[in-house]
């Protein structure tokens, strides 16, 4: 009768262990998964930015004819994000596209007819709205794989996340230029 019971108590045991496993494995999963829903939702902004550039980039040319390099530059920075395979190299492509993105809207204070351009304000209306729109959904990125990566390194889920392989997802991260102070400097007149 003893025998039976022990057995009986070793059993509910092996259950409840292979339930928790069950249940942490399924956590990773759903994790994982909302990691990649996050992920797609930039890519939909990020598509959208990507074919927005080109009306832009458009618009630019009949002002800025002086300024070729920076329209380049924002046109090479565009092609490069179709030559990336991985998400860190697609992140850094995006993170580049950004920056000459910023050096174009810097320019074009220089050309007060091309601001007042209509076409020119609403893109660029259009194109701050969606990188807006990006650093909100990077934010939810990074909360969700900050998440992930933390479970990962709990106990007990890390024996659960070793025995299935499942790995460190990396942050979106910023180029450390855009850490620097700003300087600022005002003209007297």
């Amino acid at each position: 009768m003893t025998g039976w019971i022990v057995l009986g108590v070793l059993l509910l045991l092996l259950a409840a262990v292979i339930i928790y496993v069950i249940i942490i494995y399924n956590g990773f999963v759903a994790l994982k998964y909302n990691i990649n829903q996050d992920w797609s939702n930039i890519d939909v902004l990020l598509k959208q930015r990507y074919d927005e550039l080109p009306k832009l980039i458009k618009v630019c040319e009949g002002y800025m004819q002086h300024e070729q390099k920076t329209l380049e530059a924002v046109i090479k920075a565009r092609s490069a994000i179709n030559s990336t395979s991985s998400d860190h190299d697609r992140m850094q492509a995006q993170s580049i596209l950004t920056d000459t993105l910023k050096s174009l809207f810097m320019v074009v204070e220089r050309y007060p007819e091309l601001k007042a351009d209509t076409g020119f304000r609403q893109l660029s209306n259009r194109i701050t709205e969606i990188e807006d729109q990006i650093a909100d959904r990077r934010e939810l990125f990074n909360a969700s794989v900050t998440i992930y990566n933390t479970r990962l390194d709990q106990f007990p889920d890390v024996i659960v996340a070793r025995l299935f392989n499942f790995a460190v997802r990396e942050l979106w991260k910023i180029d450390p230029v855009h850490r620097a102070d700003v300087e600022v400097s005002f003209q007297h007149m």
